[in-house]
C-alpha cells in the first residue's frame, strides 16, 4: 500500500491509504520504481487526490527530476500547460493523463543513460493550493536485457537460465529469443509477464542440463520490439563445472636399476583439481588447481617398482589412472632354503633361489656336472629320494639374466653310521701286538676297543690307546683311527673287538691278528709251536730208520 502525504503549513503528515482511493487529501499513486531498455519508452502510470474542499477551477501538473521541492530548482520534465521543460527533456518527455481527472501519467521516450533517476509530481491546483507529492518513480534504463545464471552450472544437473526485460511501453512489445542453446540437451524455454506496483517485466526462463562439451559455449538471450526497429541482446559464456578426469598418465615400463625416472600424469575438471601422485595409501607428490603433475624419482631401486596412481579431485568427485613400473636388475646373492644335512636313505629337498627381473636361470652344479636347471624361474630344487653318502659334498648355486649373474656354494651332509675301514686289524710285534681300529661316518664316530677275555673297554685318555682324525672328508665324512697298544707276553684266548659309533648307530667287529712274513711261531701260537715240534721229531726219527733199512 503507498504511502500519503498530507501537507501542513509547517508539519507533513504520512498517511497509509488504500490504492486507487480518492478525495480527502493530498495523495500520489504511483510505482516506486521502473525500468526500460535504452531506446525505447516507458510509460510511468500516476494518479492523484486532493482534498476535496478546495474546488480549484482548473488543474494542472508538472513533472521535477531529482528533487520534489521547486526551491531546490530541479529540472522540470513536463507540463501539463505551456511553458519551459529541461532542456535534456524536451521532446522526450509528456504528461500522457489529464490532471483534471487525476491522472499524472508521464512517458519518456526515446530513453538513455542520462534520463535515469528520480521523479516527482507537483500538482497545480491554482494560487497557493500547489503539493509537491514525496511518492515518487525511480527510472532504472537498460542498455541490454538482464541475463541470470546460475553461480556454478554442474555437468548433468538441471540448471535455468532467466532472461528479463522490462515491459512498460505499450507501443513496443518485447520478444525474447534464445541463441546458442540448439546444442543445449533436454533444453526448453517459457515466457511469462510479471506487473508489480504498475512496473511490468517480461521473463524467458532456458532449463537444461549442461554437459561438460557445453563449457565455453555462449548463450545469447534476444530481444526484439514488436516493430522490428529496435533490438537489445544479453551473452552469457557457460561456465559448466564437472568432475575431474585423469586424460593420461605416462612412464616408462622398465628401467634399470639406478637409473632416473620421470612419471607424468594430464588431467581435466572445473573447478581444476588437486591432482596427487600415490603409490598405495602414500602421497609421494601433489599439486593443487593443476593441469599436469610430474614425478621424478632420481635413483630407482627395485622396492621402487609397483603401481604408482594419479589422482585428480576437486569436489565434484574423484578419477585416477595408474601405471606400472618395473625395475630390471641382475640377480641378488642366491638364498637357500631346507635342510643341507640328511641322513643316509633318506629324502632330500633343498631349493636355491635368487631374486632379479627379469627372471633368471638358476642352475645347479656339483663339480662339472649340471644337477638341476629351472629357467626363467625365481627358484630350483635339488630332490634326492633316497640320500647316499657320495651326493654329499660342494655344490654351486648360480642365478643370471641379461643384466649380471650371482652365485653362492654350499656343502650337503649325507650323515651315516660308522663303517670300519679293512686297515682295522692287529699285528703282533716284540712283547706284545698293536691293534688299530679304523672308523668313518657322518658325523665323526668314537672309536673303542673292547678285550672280552679281560673284561675291559679301552676308550680315549687310556696310556695306552692314542686317537687320530687323519682327515675330513669334503663330503663331511670324518675318519677316526685308534689305535691300541697291548704290552707283554699274549694270552692264547686274547680277544681283540673294534667298536664304533655316532648318533646314527654303531658296529662291532672283532679284530684278527696279522702275522708278517717269517714269523711263524707266532702265527700259530705257542701250543702250535708244541705240536709242530712233535711231528719234526717224528719226521727225523722216521727218516733215521729209513736208512738203517
Amino acid at each position: 500500500m503507498a504511502p500519503l502525504v498530507a501537507a501542513l503549513p509547517s508539519l507533513v503528515l504520512l498517511v497509509t491509504l488504500p490504492p486507487g482511493s480518492l478525495g480527502g487529501s493530498w495523495a500520489a499513486w504511483l510505482p516506486p520504481s521502473i525500468s526500460g531498455l535504452s531506446g525505447s519508452c516507458v510509460s510511468i502510470r500516476c494518479r492523484f487526490s486532493f482534498p476535496e474542499e478546495l474546488r480549484p477551477p482548473s488543474i494542472h501538473g508538472l513533472w521535477f527530476f531529482g528533487s520534489p521541492y521547486p526551491k531546490n530548482y530541479p529540472p522540470v520534465v513536463a507540463r501539463s500547460r505551456g511553458g519551459r521543460v529541461h532542456e535534456a527533456f524536451s521532446g522526450r518527455a509528456r504528461l500522457l493523463g489529464d490532471p483534471a481527472l487525476g491522472d499524472c501519467s508521464l512517458e519518456l521516450r526515446p530513453l538513455g543513460p542520462e534520463l535515469a533517476g528520480k521523479y516527482y509530481f507537483r500538482g497545480d491546483l491554482g494560487g497557493y493550493n500547489q503539493f509537491s507529492f514525496s511518492e515518487h518513480t525511480e527510472l532504472e534504463v537498460w542498455e541490454r536485457p538482464s541475463l541470470s545464471v546460475p553461480p556454478e552450472l554442474v555437468a548433468g544437473t538441471e540448471a535455468e537460465l532467466q532472461c528479463r526485460v522490462p515491459d512498460n511501453c505499450p507501443e513496443w512489445r518485447p520478444r525474447l529469443s534464445w541463441e546458442g542453446a540448439e546444442e543445449l540437451l533436454e533444453g526448453s524455454a517459457r515466457q511469462r509477464r510479471r506487473d508489480e506496483d504498475g512496473a511490468a517485466s517480461v521473463w524467458s526462463v532456458l532449463r537444461f542440463r549442461p554437459r561438460r562439451r557445453h563449457g565455453g559455449a555462449l548463450v545469447t538471450c534476444r530481444v526484439t520490439a514488436d516493430n522490428g526497429t529496435l533490438e537489445w541482446a544479453a551473452n552469457a559464456t557457460l561456465d559448466v563445472q564437472y568432475e575431474p578426469q585423469v586424460l593420461s598418465v605416462w612412464g616408462p615400463g622398465e628401467v634399470l636399476e639406478g637409473s632416473a625416472v620421470e612419471l607424468s600424469c594430464e588431467a581435466e575438471g572445473r573447478p581444476p583439481p588437486l591432482l596427487s601422485w600415490f603409490r598405495g595409501p602414500a602421497v609421494l607428490q601433489e599439486e593443487p588447481a593443476a593441469a599436469a603433475l610430474r614425478l621424478l624419482l632420481p635413483r630407482v631401486q627395485p622396492d621402487d617398482a609397483g603401481t604408482y596412481s594419479c589422482v585428480a579431485e576437486n569436489r565434484h568427485g574423484r578419477h585416477n589412472r595408474s601405471v606400472e613400473l618395473h625395475v630390471a636388475y641382475a640377480p641378488r646373492p642366491p638364498t637357500l632354503n631346507g635342510t643341507l644335512w640328511v641322513v643316509a636313505g633318506e629324502p632330500l629337498t633343498l631349493t636355491c633361489g635368487a631374486s632379479s627381473h627379469p627372471l633368471p636361470i638358476v642352475s645347479l652344479s656339483r663339480g662339472r656336472r649340471l644337477v638341476a636347471v629351472a629357467v626363467y624361474e625365481p627358484q630350483v630344487t635339488l630332490t634326492l629320494g633316497a640320500a647316499r653318502p657320495e651326493d654329499g659334498g660342494e655344490y654351486l648355486c648360480r642365478a643370471e639374466n641379461q643384466h649380471g649373474q650371482s652365485s653362492r656354494v654350499f656343502n650337503v651332509s649325507v650323515q651315516f653310521p660308522p663303517i670300519l675301514l679293512p686297515e682295522s686289524r692287529c699285528t703282533p710285534g716284540g712283547e706284545g701286538a698293536r691293534c688299530v681300529c679304523s672308523a668313518s661316518a657322518s658325523p665323526e664316530p668314537a672309536v673303542t676297543f673292547e678285550l672280552p677275555s679281560r673284561n675291559v673297554t679301552v676308550t680315549e685318555g687310556h696310556r695306552d690307546f692314542t686317537v687320530t682324525t687323519p682327515g675330513r672328508g669334503a663330503a663331511g665324512v670324518v675318519t677316526v683311527t685308534g689305535v691300541l697298544t697291548l704290552r707283554g707276553t699274549l694270552d692264547p684266548r686274547l680277544a681283540v673287538v673294534c667298536s664304533a659309533h655316532n648318533p646314527h648307530g654303531s658296529v662291532r667287529q672283532q679284530l684278527r691278528f696279522h702275522h708278517p712274513g717269517g714269523l711263524v711261531w707266532a702265527k700259530v701260537g705257542p701250543v702250535g709251536a708244541v705240536v709242530a715240534f712233535a711231528i719234526v721229531i717224528a719226521l727225523v726219527c722216521y727218516l733215521s730208520q729209513s736208512r738203517r733199512k
